[in-house]
């Protein structure tokens, strides 16, 4: 469906009256760096509106078999250089991987992979991108890590998006040889409020160059990158008689004075993550390394991290892909009570859900995927919901994986092949995959996010009557055209019957289902607006529950239509892909009508009252019987 271009800001619709100032500074900053229009919509949007758009799922877009061809040959390479370099264990237990590793993905062209051939580049699509990380996040997870921040996050990203062609001319082909490059926007008081960052760049008196102070913390590959896309405030302008804080975004480079490497941090997980705090002290960066524009730095950061999202799903994929041969070997190989445990119910339904939830991170991953190779697509839910639904799932699959082996999960590899077993490293994929959902937006901010996105289209449709800010008269119109709005939407949430897919027999009544649930969410939403209003930003738990409603409509949805697509391109090859469809969405109901009971009857007024009480110091007793030894 087309749809206007695309316009770069747009009004603030929400009344922030109300507001501190520091909240309505970063409302206002984040509001003015989205999007508003797109050439093709957003399938998860359209759930939340009540609308199950079949056009936009069915059929699934499978991989073109010319760009499969394209992809194969570099994932050859990379299995071959994973089983040739990389030794997994070995660098979790130094917290290094190894130059001759590195080296070896340059060549292959792991750090170029979507930067065009013309750059020195591989030029390959999202999906070839996505199967490469699911590769490498199968093996290693710090060698993921590694090549993500760099091509996900870091400089090649935003640079493909925005980037001069100047820009791309100087950069891409050192990116592309393997010049590592960082992505350099958190702070130590900084991670999801923009208006607060500290870090500045102040103008030259020639303008022709920017003067940047600050510290940004938690820079992955921060330690080892030659280059940095680093956000920092600018100039404010003004707007409407008030200032509005400018972000922009600056290539840096690390031998410019004034860059320092001032710690490498250290974590649970990914032992050789090349994370660290970078201070930028009179750091001079001339104008034309500004990405995109001054001001729009905020844009770049929220563009490039939708995209940047869909890597960590896809490597999350490629380590439940792995859980999934560890949990069936060990459950058709170990025997107990005179049977495989596999063969027990209580573990074979955990390897069923492993089986089933695997597919469903492979459909939204790759259904993502094809989403920005066509171009064009508003995938910021999707991305965000790809990457909420598959780290938390990987993280469950590798507990229960865990919990299948035992005590031979909870062994680390080196011990078990110093004993003579596999060394099946369960134990480091637990620690590795646990920063999976905090990494590029905690699991949180992922539900605040989608939920915000979901009630845009309210926002909007209101205009400004939740402004009160607003003259009398616009308010009067404002309401007059939702209600007209309201009055042609509204009932058409009520109609009780499915829609028809055409689609295999076991799997249309789940789209059936999620036809008729997705008017229920959004009919949930709604009267949810109406009953708290303003208010409703402040019920987190409950605009939780409707984004993990939306969340497993999606995924149900997405994993039907591919079982569909292999089903009907190779059943032979894809066998039992249609149960795997089926089991899925059989769960996927259970949570959404879950979701739906808890949405109405709940105790979070109890629970947050409980949590104030407990923060204020009030259950101090229920912590007497631990240590009493202060962290230093």
């Amino acid at each position: 469906m087309a749809q206007a271009p695309v316009t770069e800001e747009h009004d603030l619709q929400i009344d922030t009256s109300k507001m501190s100032e520091g909240k309505r500074q970063a409302l206002e900053v984040t509001e003015a760096a989205r999007e508003a229009t797109w050439q093709h919509p957003s399938f998860v949007l359209e759930l939340f509106q009540g609308r199950l758009r079949e056009d936009l799922i069915l059929p699934y877009p499978l991989q073109d078999p010319e760009d499969a061809r394209k992809g194969d040959e570099l994932i050859a390479k990379l299995s071959a250089i994973l089983e040739q370099k990389v030794d997994p264990d070995e660098i979790d237990r130094t917290g290094e991987i190894p130059p001759e590793a590195i080296d070896a993905l340059a060549r292959a062209g792991a750090f170029g992979i979507k930067i065009p051939k013309e750059h020195g580049g591989l030029g390959l699509s999202q999906t070839n991108y996505s199967r490469s990380a699911m590769l490498v996040g199968s093996y290693c997870g710090n060698t993921a890590a590694l090549i993500s921040a760099h091509q996900s996050i870091g400089v090649p990203q935003p640079l493909k998006l925005f980037g001069t062609e100047e820009q791309k001319r100087r950069f891409f082909p050192r990116l592309a040889r393997g010049e590592i490059s960082a992505f350099a926007l958190t702070e130590a008081d900084v991670g999801s409020d923009p208006a607060r960052m500290t870090t500045r760049g102040q103008p030259t008196p020639d303008g022709r160059h920017f003067i940047l102070n600050g510290e940004k913390l938690w820079c992955t590959n921060g330690t080892v990158a030659n280059l940095f896309v680093v956000m920092a405030q600018t100039p404010p302008k003004v707007v409407r008689g008030k200032e509005r804080p400018q972000i922009t975004a600056f290539i840096v480079e690390k031998d410019m004075p004034g860059v320092e490497v001032v710690a490498r941090c250290h974590f649970m997980g990914l032992k050789a993550l090349y994370n660290g705090v970078i201070r930028f002290k009179d750091v001079k960066v001339p104008r034309e390394n500004i990405i995109l524009e001054e001001g729009k730095g905020l844009r770049v950061a929220l563009t490039t991290l939708n995209t940047g999202r869909l890597t960590l799903p896809a490597a999350c994929t490629g380590a439940s892909k792995a859980c999934l041969a560890m949990a069936r070997e060990f459950a058709a190989e170990r025997v107990q009570w005179g049977a495989p445990i596999g063969k027990h119910e209580a573990i074979a339904h955990k390897v069923a859900w492993i089986a089933a939830h695997t597919f469903a991170q492979e459909a939204i991953a790759f259904y993502s995927a094809a989403l920005v190779d066509r171009g064009g697509a508003d995938i910021r839910l999707e991305a965000a919901m790809c990457k909420m639904f598959c780290s938390e799932v990987t993280w469950r699959i590798i507990n229960e994986t865990l919990q299948i082996r035992s005590g031979r999960g909870y062994e680390t590899a080196q011990s078990l092949r110093a004993r003579g077993e596999k060394g099946v490293p369960i134990e480091r994929f637990l620690r590795d995959a646990r920063i999976n959902s905090i990494f590029e937006g905690s699991s949180e901010i992922m539900r605040l996010f989608i939920a915000r996105e979901a009630l845009d289209p309210h926002v909007k449709a209101s205009g400004d009557l939740l402004n009160s800010r607003a003259p009398l008269g616009k308010r009067l119109t404002s309401g007059l055209r939702a209600g007209l709005h309201y009055a042609g939407w509204y009932p058409g949430l009520w109609n009780p019957l499915p829609r028809t897919f055409q689609v295999h027999r076991q799997l249309a009544p789940h789209l059936g289902y999620a036809s008729i649930a997705s008017r229920r969410l959004a009919r949930a939403l709604f009267h949810a607006m109406g009953r708290h209003q303003t208010g409703l930003e402040k019920r987190q738990a409950l605009l939780a529950r409707f984004v993990e409603i939306g969340t497993d409509l999606f995924a149900m949805a997405a994993t039907c239509a591919r079982a569909e697509a292999l089903h009907s391109k190779d059943p032979a090859a894809h066998s039992g892909v249609i149960e795997l469809a089926d089991l899925f969405s059989k769960e996927a109901r259970r949570r959404i009508e879950e979701g739906f009971r808890a949405a109405r009857r709940n105790h979070d007024r109890d629970a947050y009252r409980l949590a104030q009480e407990v923060t204020g110091g009030a259950y101090r007793w229920l912590e007497k019987g631990a240590a009493e030894v202060p962290f230093k």
